[in-house]
């Protein structure tokens, strides 16, 4: 039997960790571990970590990261975490060590989903996943990228930094979150205002909390966890208005993304929206989604799911030990 391979999500958050079995279809994921990265000072520190605590050795490893990926030195957007490939490779003890953008590795694991892996908002059951499929998801940041069928019918994946083009608010309360997140950080890119913290600082502009600057964390903001345990107890009408934007806005991406890639599928990953998928239904989600005017009819016929399966991250960056060494590999 073939050796275990290291593999890994790591976000702003929490970097995600475990073994895959290589040599299948669909490789095995197990001794899987999420380490909060504000425990570490380092990805090298943290994968060490990881492999003391399973006892384990491989020789290869894939790793997704939060951030564009490009040459050898690479720092994470969302975290103060950098790293040099071959020193990595070297300090870990790897034989091949593959780095990936995060939301890429997510989308190669949207492409090996089962349908018990995702649940449908919109669309046709057989054909879930008719390609091209856009990949988005709210998290830490907000991560977008392209999956595509290949001439070889496998699936191909264009990593993209989607979530930091700008944020187009509709209506007046939406222009009232724009200038208070523009108060706050200047431009607002969509992932300012897509993400856990994007979703606490919804919540603040809408109660008018003063949009200072301010170093995080910010005790003046409220937990994004916290807000949405309150937004699902209906009990707290300002963390469900909060809530309600976050779905609305979140259905104009969504479809802005479905026009920009030609997708005949929409797939919402990350960690936040699996938490409140039957709120989403009932929120104003699909009416952005479809309110693009003469193209509304299009999106009509546009796939949307939510995934469910808990490591698409792992998954994805598993499968990426499968296919020929790409010219970013890192073999030291």
């Amino acid at each position: 039997m073939a050796a275990p391979v290291l593999v890994g999500d790591i976000g702003g958050t929490n970097a995600r960790f475990g073994l895959a079995e290589p040599g299948q279809a669909r490789p095995r994921l197990h001794q899987l571990r999420v380490l909060a990265t504000a425990e570490f000072a380092s990805l090298q520190q943290a994968a060490r970590h990881y492999l003391a605590q399973v006892a384990v050795r491989p020789t290869r490893a894939a790793l997704a990261v939060a951030c564009p990926v490009r040459g050898d030195d690479i720092r994470l957007t969302n975290r103060a975490w950098a790293f040099n490939r071959s020193e990595l490779a070297a300090t870990l003890g790897l034989e091949e060590l593959r780095i990936l953008n995060d939301f890429g590795a997510a989308a190669l694991g949207v492409g090996a989903l089962e349908a018990s892996e995702y649940e449908l908002l919109h669309g046709h059951p057989g054909q879930a996943l008719a390609d091209p499929v856009s990949v988005i998801g709210p998290g830490t940041g907000m991560g977008v990228a392209l999956l595509l069928r290949g001439p070889d019918r496998g699936w191909q994946v264009i990593e993209t930094e989607g979530g930091h083009v700008s944020f187009a608010p509709l209506g007046s309360q939406e222009r009232r979150i724009h200038d208070w997140l523009a108060a706050r950080h200047g431009r607002v890119s969509i992932e300012r205002v897509l993400s856990g913290r994007g979703l606490s600082e919804i919540h603040a502009a809408l109660n008018a909390v003063p949009p200072a600057k301010r170093e995080t964390p910010d005790p003046a903001l409220r937990a994004p966890a916290d807000i949405l345990a309150a937004a699902l107890s209906g009990e707290d009408s300002t963390a469900r208005a909060a809530l309600a934007r976050f779905c609305a806005i979140l259905g104009s991406v969504a479809g802005d993304a479905a026009l920009f890639h030609g997708a005949r599928t929409v797939a919402i990953a990350g960690g936040i929206v699996p938490r409140f998928i039957p709120f989403l239904r009932s929120s104003a989600f699909r009416e952005r989604f479809l309110d693009k005017g003469r193209f509304a009819a299009h999106l009509e016929g546009v796939n949307v799911l939510v995934v469910t399966h808990p490591e698409p991250g792992l998954l994805g960056a598993a499968l990426s030990l499968a296919a020929p060494a790409p010219q970013e590999t890192c073999l030291p």
